[in-house]
């Protein structure tokens, strides 16, 4: 006779580390965007960041105590990653120099797209689960889906309207 534990514990550590990983994610991801918002610090582009830092690191929070809610706990290890991590973030390592022109500026804005876009996925995920795992709720989690496009635009938004600045003129509007 089969064990029914024995079917849930595979699935059961695995999502649990696939929302621990996305948890080191998030925590990279609200450095990033505190990076950003240093970035565009004095430009018409920094209350847009200020708001996207808050948002993401309110995100990570709630996945923190989602995690905790399923009863689930953090890896030692990952823990400690995102301990060095946060040291590594304090050099801004994807836009050392913290400006807004040329390539850099564009990469950055580019991996905040592709950060959000992670996190989305996240949350698709878990709204699919949640028609086989009453745990999830499927509406906070499409509200948390359509935050993310919202974040997803206003970082595209500040791309598109820079790109011409950045690569054409070389006069992007940041920090004196």
């Amino acid at each position: 006779m089969s064990n029914p534990g024995a079917a849930w514990k595979p699935k059961h550590a695995s999502l649990s580390a696939y929302l621990d990983d996305h948890l080191l994610g998030a925590e990279t991801g609200v450095r990033l965007f505190s990076a950003a918002r240093r970035t565009w610090e004095g430009s018409e582009y920094e209350q847009t960041f200020a708001d996207l830092e808050s948002e993401i690191a309110g995100e990570r929070d709630e996945l923190e105590q989602l995690i905790l809610a399923l009863g689930y706990r953090r890896s030692k290890f990952k823990k400690a990653l995102a301990m060095a991590g946060a040291v590594t973030g304090k050099l801004g390592p994807i836009n050392p120099l913290s400006t807004g022109g040329g390539t850099t500026g564009q990469f950055e804005l580019e991996t905040l797209q592709s950060i959000v876009r992670a996190k989305e996925c996240l949350w698709r995920t878990l709204l699919a689960l949640s028609a086989h795992d009453r745990r999830f709720n499927p509406s906070r989690l499409q509200e948390m889906i359509d935050m993310a496009g919202r974040q997803q635009d206003a970082v595209a938004r500040v791309m598109e309207e820079t790109a011409p600045a950045r690569f054409l003129t070389g006069s992007i509007p940041v920090k004196p």
